[in-house]
């Protein structure tokens, strides 16, 4: 019973310094600039709720907000289908050099993100899509990671379904729509879960492709409020508040089946 406290104890410990960033976050977006400011901080809030409302007059967060859930969505469903369409014939077709492109599908995974950014630039300067949504949705709707995932659920369904659904005279396209992708359920969804945690929160390219605020994501546009040499931090994390509720609301309803999803990857190799 002693033991049961003390894993008790530490997971609550653990949890706590968890949120504690987040706690600061809300704090510090209903304080003033001078309180956000001071040295020892202030811990408590002086209320200030017009902060949520200055943050809609400062930058045009109702648009990024919007092609945010554009983006997130678009990026979502392409992972989902172009993901596990390529698991599909990994896992369940046979073709020469299946195991060697596979392995350099995983390869992509060890490469910096950065080092492909200027290439990826250079395509959308090309395609004259600099300042557009398709810039931000186009690089991430796969990916190797997703295409790893969802292979490793298609591998541990039973051979004789292939085998009963050719008798029956399907072709494999009809044997992924309708036999194995109902039965990845749970993979589908910790990919899909993953996937707009991921497009949600992404930065880095966002703020190189688009320059314009109102094409901008909710991240590029909170990061525009940072000052050289000052920042209205109250705003700032007013604005955090907003852009980080959707995705904690939904992880937080959603994570039974993200974990199950992960968990059941290691399976089988």
């Amino acid at each position: 019973m002693s033991r049961r406290w003390i894993v008790h104890a530490v997971l609550l410990t653990g949890g706590l310094i968890m949120i504690m960033p987040f706690v600061w976050q809300l704090v510090v977006s209903l304080q003033t600039v001078t309180e956000s400011m001071r040295v020892p901080p202030t811990p408590a809030p002086s209320w200030q709720w017009h902060n949520f409302a200055d943050v809609f007059r400062t930058v045009p967060l109702g648009r990024q907000f919007l092609n945010t859930v554009i983006v997130t969505a678009a990026v979502t469903a392409g992972q989902l289908l172009l993901c596990s369409l390529a698991a599909f014939a990994f896992a369940r077709l046979e073709f020469p050099g299946r195991g060697l492109i596979f392995l350099l599908f995983l390869a992509v995974l060890m490469v910096p993100g950065e080092l492909f950014l200027l290439p990826r630039y250079e395509i959308m300067q090309g395609l004259g899509w600099l300042n557009t949504l398709q810039a931000l949705i186009a690089p991430g709707v796969f990916g190797a990671f997703g295409t790893f995932l969802l292979r490793q659920f298609f591998k541990t369904l039973p051979r004789e379904l292939d085998e009963a659904a050719r008798l029956d005279g399907a072709n494999p396209l009809q044997i992924y729509w309708w036999i194995m992708l109902p039965l990845v359920r749970p993979g589908l969804l910790a990919l899909g879960l993953l996937t707009v945690m991921w497009s949600w929160s992404s930065l880095l390219w966002p703020l190189v492709v688009n320059t314009d605020p109102e094409m901008m994501t909710l991240s590029a546009g909170l990061a525009s409020l940072r000052g050289q040499y000052l920042t209205n931090y109250p705003i700032l994390f007013a604005g955090s508040v907003v852009a980080s509720l959707p995705v904690i609301v939904l992880f937080v309803v959603m994570q039974r089946q993200l974990i199950a999803g992960i968990a059941f990857t290691g399976s089988k190799g």
